[in-house]
Order: structure tokens, then sequence, then C-alpha cells
């Protein structure tokens, strides 16, 4: 039992038994959703492998976003209604980037 957890009255908690990523009501497996690539790109910065892939579902468009690092994936999905709101935010971030100094500058190459 974890240091903040209290004994339940009642017996077991309900839906104790269900952990994380465990099925909470439908156990069928979702049908697949046909998915068409529009365009890919991949760029590597340092040890990180990114892959920006622009695809279209009968949902709409989407642009995901992996990160592979040693092989370990983390993917965002940004829907195509929020694309020219993330790039403006991202034009932000890169000016703040270049304006801001740094304050632990990496020591000069020899």
């Amino acid at each position: 039992m974890i240091s903040n957890e209290r004994p339940y009255p009642y017996g077991r908690r309900p839906y104790q038994s269900q952990g994380y990523g465990a099925p909470k009501y439908n156990t069928q497996p979702r049908p697949p959703v046909n998915e068409d690539t529009l365009k890919t790109a991949e760029v590597q910065i340092e040890r990180k492998n990114f892959v920006f892939t622009l695809k279209e579902n009968p949902r709409g468009r989407f642009l995901r976003i992996t990160e592979d690092v040693g092989g370990r994936r983390d993917t965002i999905i940004i829907p195509s209604t929020g694309l020219a709101e993330f790039k403006k935010l991202l034009d932000e971030m890169l000016k703040a980037s270049e304006e801001i100094p740094v304050k632990n500058p990496p020591p000069p190459e020899a």
C-alpha cells in the first residue's frame, strides 16, 4: 500500500484491478483507420531523429511528429486546423531563442 492510501472500509476499491492501459469498457479492438500519407520529412538534431508526416484520414488532415531517440518513440499529432497557430508559436520560440542570451554557454571547441 502506498503511504497516502488508506484501507477502504467496504472491501476492494472500485476499479482497483484496472491498471494503466487496461481496457475500461469496450474490450473489442478498434477497427483500423485508413490514413493516406501526403508528405514526409525527417531531420536529425544531435542524437534525436524527428519524422514529420502530413496525413489524411476520414476525420481530416493532421501532422504527426515522431521523435525517435535510441529506439524509444514519442509522437504528437496536430490537427491541420491548428498548424498555423503551431507555426506562429514555434516562430515566437525561435525568435526568443535568438534574442535571449544563453546563461551557460557551451565551452569553445579546440
